[in-house]
This record gives C-alpha cells, sequence and structure tokens, in this order.
C-alpha cells in the first residue's frame, strides 16, 4: 500500500484553490500535513494533522527526531512547505526523505488562475488531468437555503472594501430574506455570527442564498459548499484568486 503525504501551508483560501489537485493526488493511504484551521477541510485524506502538531517547524532546527520518524513513514512525501528555503531542502536530502517540492503561490499577477496552477503541478507529477481542474468543492449536507450572509473582513485590510460597501448590499437584501453578518476569531462586529471549526461554518454557509465578502479564505470556503457569492476585490488580481463556484459575481473597489 502506497503511503502519500500532502504538506500544504498557506492561509483558507490558498488551501481551497489547491482542493482539486490534492484530491488528484490521493494515493491508498494519503495523510494531510496543513495550517491549523485547514485540518477540519482536508476531508478526502485519510488522516489530517496540523503542521505544528507533526513537529514539522523543528525539523533541521533541533529536537526532530520525533517529526523525522513520522516522515520515515511515508512513501512519496508531496510538499508545498519548504520550496523556497533551500536549507530545509538540503536537509531532508540528506536524510533520504521521499520529498518532491512545488511551488506553493502562483504568479502575484497574471491569466492563470490559481486552480489551474496547482492542477498542472498534479499533472507534471503523473496525475491523469481529468477532473483535476474542477472547481473545489467541500460536500456539507444539503439544506434548504433561506438567508443572506455578509462577511465584511479579509485577512488584511488592504484587501477589505469599505464598510459603506456592505452596508449598501445589507440595505438591498433587507426584506427579501434575513441577513446575517459574520466575523472570524480576530475580528469584532456586533451581534455578527462567529464559527470557529471551518468544516462547521461550511455546512453553515451551505444555508445561504446568497454570500457577500471581500477576496477571502471564507469567500472561497461560501463558493465550495455551492453558495452562489459576490466578491470585491480591491488588491490582489480575480483573474488569479477569483472564488470558483456555480455563481460567483465579481466588483473591483478602488483602492483609495
Amino acid at each position: 500500500m502506497t503511503r502519500r503525504l500532502l504538506i500544504r501551508p498557506g492561509a483558507i483560501g490558498d488551501f481551497i484553490v489547491s482542493l482539486p489537485a490534492m484530491e488528484a493526488l490521493r494515493a491508498e493511504y494519503t495523510e494531510v500535513w496543513c495550517a491549523g484551521q485547514n485540518v477540519a477541510l482536508a476531508r478526502f485524506a485519510d488522516q489530517a494533522r496540523s503542521i505544528a502538531s507533526v513537529g514539522l517547524d523543528r525539523l533541521g532546527i533541533t529536537h526532530d527526531d520525533d517529526a523525522i520518524e513520522r516522515l520515515r513513514g511515508f512513501d512519496e512525501i508531496i510538499s508545498w512547505y519548504g520550496e523556497n528555503r533551500p536549507e530545509f531542502r538540503d536537509y531532508v536530502a540528506g536524510l533520504g526523505l521521499p520529498f518532491r517540492f512545488l511551488r506553493a503561490l502562483p504568479e502575484a499577477e497574471g491569466t492563470c488562475h490559481a486552480v489551474n496552477f496547482y492542477a498542472a503541478q498534479a499533472r507534471g507529477l503523473g496525475v491523469a488531468g481529468a477532473g483535476v481542474e474542477r472547481n473545489p468543492k467541500i460536500v456539507c449536507p444539503d439544506v434548504r437555503r433561506t438567508f443572506a450572509v455578509i462577511h465584511p473582513f479579509a485577512s488584511s485590510t488592504a484587501k477589505r472594501a469599505p464598510m459603506e460597501v456592505f452596508e449598501a448590499a445589507a440595505g438591498k437584501l433587507e426584506g427579501a430574506m434575513p441577513i446575517r453578518w459574520l466575523c472570524g476569531p480576530e475580528e469584532e462586529l456586533a451581534g455578527a455570527v462567529r464559527i470557529m471549526d471551518l468544516y462547521e461554518l461550511a455546512c453553515w454557509l451551505r444555508g445561504a442564498r446568497v454570500f457577500v465578502g471581500n477576496d477571502s479564505g471564507i469567500s472561497h470556503l461560501a463558493a465550495a459548499v455551492g453558495t452562489p457569492v459576490k466578491v470585491f476585490f480591491r488588491a490582489s488580481d480575480p483573474q488569479v484568486w477569483a472564488p470558483r463556484g456555480c455563481s460567483v459575481d465579481l466588483a473591483r473597489v478602488d483602492r483609495s
């Protein structure tokens, strides 16, 4: 039985746009190591662990025998972690570990969408091309869609449209459906819904008739469960980073 490890660092959106490629890379046994918040989304894997919990960050630095022992348990290791750290690559090569490194991020500006970028990497590893470039999909129980979700946050303030944009969206939706404002673990918004587990959040977003947000991981999450999304882009390139889903409407917001 082939035991394959996929090491995928990065934020929520980075993880979601690479899901089709990672799913295509499944082996007879597949384990995923990723950022702690993304563990809940690696549902295709036989086992998912946080990078912090397995000691990968200590590799080559201090007290790494336990991490090395874990890594030796795999026949193949495909890693987006450490690809830009030559000292890390040299260290694991010296240990004889079966690492294959892939570039973690596509070009900041370009015409290749991130989903296609990671799909091309999977094909380059010998994966059959059928379905690799499909939209990311997170399967949740089917529920009746009854409300709107507005999430006016993003990982950086440069990506956030002004609050007035979301207040205007709420004004247009009022009367048509209940509105639920959403915030994350480090965000503050009076009366907002806060769901820490990303899979539980995905299931809740499945019940939304529409999602309104910024260029953020949560917008990708809403699109991946099939919810129609309206996304405001202010800083990054939507040709690369737009959410992929059944109904995605993009709007540019002035950077000033």
